[in-house]
């Protein structure tokens, strides 16, 4: 399996990554061509992915300093600002228990089936298991994310939220293999890995690997085979920063949502979720403020 990066995803990437920080969420058209260019988007292909993210609502037109710009819409910022604490690990149950449990019970009239469909979708998209017709399950400390989600999108009136434990008869490891599909969301992390533990490995060789021996303490094994390999001469680039981190966020940022965090008891010793978020954090923290600078300069 190997990474794809579309036009549109990049360019809602890089407005939660940097649109809102460095730019107050509004971009003049003419800066994000260039700054697009930099992850190899020709301008065509962002102006055809910005009409797109126009028609569903997640951009809108704007001027800044009298040129043509595109703003988030403030559904957009809403959604960026949910996925703030998923993507970056903010608030996340550091050790999280294997007997908590969250369940979400839902009937929808079929007269409403469209919101049937938006029910499954968004638990889904929230990480939730399928442990029955009707009946989803997930870690037990994201029942605040999702209470809050479900309120937002008006869907609150029909589900039933349950929090306890798992008390059989199938042995709860046993039983999350089949409400989730492990081996599915293993291939996510090891695509990850593939694309960007050696990016790590070139910058952790060019700022003195202090990241790169962060992320094999915490995660019990090294990289030290990519670094090195190929390390990149010279001073570091902020052009080049921004590239490599936009494109490991543009991947990462969905692995928390098909993951969600299961207990770690439950899952197989080798299990390459704990290397992929150590390997993102410490991408996270060499690359973004870099990045910026590359931002600022457009």
């Amino acid at each position: 399996m190997t990474e794809q990066h579309t036009p549109s995803s990049l360019i809602l990437t890089f407005y939660g990554a940097y649109g809102r920080a460095e730019l107050a969420g509004r971009v003049p058209v003419a800066a994000l061509i260039r700054l697009m260019g930099a992850v190899g988007v020709d301008p065509p292909s962002v102006r055809s992915a910005v009409s797109r993210l126009k028609r569903r609502g997640l951009l809108v037109p704007d001027r800044v300093g009298g040129a043509a710009a595109y703003a988030l819409s403030d559904d957009a910022r809403l959604l960026l600002a949910d996925g703030d604490g998923r993507i970056y690990g903010v608030g996340a149950a550091p050790d999280p228990d294997p007997e908590d449990w969250l369940l979400a019970v839902f009937s929808v009239p079929e007269s409403e089936r469209h919101k049937r469909h938006l029910l499954r979708s968004r638990l889904a998209g929230l990480g939730f298991g399928t442990a029955a017709p009707g009946v989803w399950v997930a870690p037990g400390a994201l029942h605040e994310e999702t209470r809050h989600v479900l309120r937002r999108l008006e869907l609150a009136p029909y589900v039933d939220l349950f929090r306890g434990a798992h008390l059989g008869f199938t042995a709860t490891e046993e039983a999350v293999r089949r409400w989730w599909d492990l081996d599915a969301l293993a291939a996510l992390h090891h695509t990850f890995l593939a694309a960007h533990e050696p990016v790590l490995g070139r910058w952790s060789a060019e700022s003195g690997a202090e990241a790169e021996s962060e992320v094999g303490a915490e995660s019990g094994a090294g990289a030290e085979s990519e670094v090195g390999a190929e390390s990149g001469a010279g001073e570091p680039s902020p052009e080049r920063a921004f590239g490599d981190y936009l494109r490991a966020l543009d991947t990462w940022r969905r692995l928390p949502y098909a993951d969600p965090g299961l207990p770690p008891a439950l899952l197989p010793a080798d299990w390459p979720g704990i290397r992929s978020a150590a390997v993102f954090t410490a991408l996270h923290v060499l690359l973004r403020d870099q990045g910026a600078r590359f931002v600022a300069d457009q």
